[in-house]
């Protein structure tokens, strides 16, 4: 069976709580709930985990490539505008990595505008709220 692992950066454990204007009324746990049901529907597995830390996440990448996982959904929250090491991590990691935003990116801050880590991944999803996630996970699971 498919792994697919679920990779979300700095204060995404705060959705439905931070900037619910922006991000939603969902929670994390919200998130999770919906795709594990998607993730049985496509007859794959999820591997979930949240990190305000970079090195965590980075670790994080670098142990599902040892164990196997088939793929990621990565959405790396503001690292993603900042973190060479993360790019790095995910170029190093070998996986198919498909990046997440809840937000439309493009249509926020100029400096959201730029993803250091989206020329490492097979794809960018943003704007859509949590269906992105869903999206990347039906693409991985493929």
């Amino acid at each position: 069976m498919k792994t697919i692992g679920i990779l979300n950066g700095p204060n995404l454990d705060r959705l439905g709580k931070r900037e619910p204007e922006v991000y939603g009324a969902e929670s994390l746990a919200d998130l999770e709930k919906r795709l594990t049901k998607k993730a049985e529907a496509l007859g794959v597995s999820v591997s979930f985990f949240q990190s305000n830390h970079e090195g965590a996440l980075i670790d994080k990448l670098a142990q599902w490539a040892d164990e196997g996982v088939t793929g990621v959904v990565l959405n790396g929250a503001g690292f993603t505008h900042t973190s060479v090491a993360l790019r790095d991590a995910v170029a190093a990691s070998g996986l198919p990595v498909i990046e997440v935003h809840i937000s439309h990116i493009h249509a926020r801050e100029d400096f959201r505008h730029v993803s250091l880590t989206a020329p490492m991944c097979k794809g960018v999803i943003s704007g859509l709220g949590f269906y992105g996630y869903e999206a990347a996970l039906e693409f991985l699971g493929q």
